[in-house]
């Protein structure tokens, strides 16, 4: 089975047509968690599958992804960076910006022309029903005071097609992520589990994230996470519009354009190798 591996920002992904996939009879999770395995296959944080467009879909081309544990999120930041450098680079798409289709619905990237990626990663949600978050009486879930036996944590929750729960520190957020990152991922406030994101301002402009990701535990980078970190930031009057976001991998740049309702993230992503996979 012929595979590429990418990383965004230290976010790392095997990628594989979806024609590799008549090589074996394993369903995609189970193929995700052999693949991803760090010991004892390719590793990685997940699993890309490129698609070509349903047919009656709107969109150039379409993907699934799914985290290092065999689960399938709704979308994936740094990963629709790696997949449209992927298509684009290997002729998918013969166009540098074009739709995706996820389940997330239609993201639109652009490859530009310093090789980096630009995604239109269309409205955050904010509607607690609909991240989904089960607090009742409540419509939206911002600076929330969240309690627990061990957990003491005021919480924004934002949606980018997927859920993020998003808290702000001034203490060791690395450490803050390792210690309860696991549990709020399985709150019971949280039907779908959770991501999540350790925020510390450092200006108006620039915070610093770390991301306990749902379904893969620490990583170095969550692309949606970046974009929900700013949509908390701006909700809780932190940060401006327009923000860099440190994440243990490296940096992206979110911008909410409040008059359309639409965040853009722009990052780099890379090639690492490309190979063959034995059964």
């Amino acid at each position: 089975m012929r595979f590429t591996k990418m990383q965004g920002i230290g976010n790392d992904f095997i990628i594989l047509e979806a024609q590799e996939l008549s090589k074996t009879d394993l369903s995609y999770s189970e193929l995700t968690k052999k693949m991803c395995n760090r010991n004892f296959g390719i590793g990685a944080d997940g699993l890309i599958i490129v698609n070509p467009p349903d047919v009656d879909s709107k969109c150039d081309v379409s993907w699934r992804i799914f985290n290092s544990d065999g689960s399938e999120p709704q979308m994936c930041g740094n990963g629709i960076r790696c997949f449209a450098k992927y298509v684009y680079k290997k002729g998918i798409v013969n166009k540098k910006t074009f739709s995706v289709c996820t389940l997330a619905g239609m993201i639109v990237p652009e490859v530009l022309d310093n090789q980096k990626i630009r995604v239109n990663m269309g409205s955050p949600i904010l509607e607690a029903s609909k991240i989904p978050v089960s607090i009742e009486s409540l419509d939206k879930v911002i600076n929330y005071p969240l309690e627990t036996d061990d957990i003491k944590v005021n919480i924004t929750a934002v949606s980018m097609g997927n859920p993020h729960c998003i808290i702000f520190t001034e203490q060791d957020s690395a450490e803050l992520a390792k210690k309860i990152g696991p549990e709020l991922e399985k709150n019971e406030i949280f039907p779908e589990k959770t991501n999540v994101e350790f925020v510390k301002v450092i200006c108006k402009d620039k915070i610093k994230v770390d991301v306990w990701e749902r379904g893969c535990g620490i990583t170095l980078a969550c692309g949606t996470g970046a974009c929900a970190s700013v949509v908390a930031g701006v909700l809780n009057n932190f940060t401006e519009d327009s923000v860099e976001v440190e994440l243990p991998g490296g940096n992206l740049e979110i911008e909410w354009q409040r008059q359309t309702d639409k965040i853009f993230m722009t990052g780099g992503c890379e090639f690492v190798s490309e190979g063959q996979y034995f059964f």
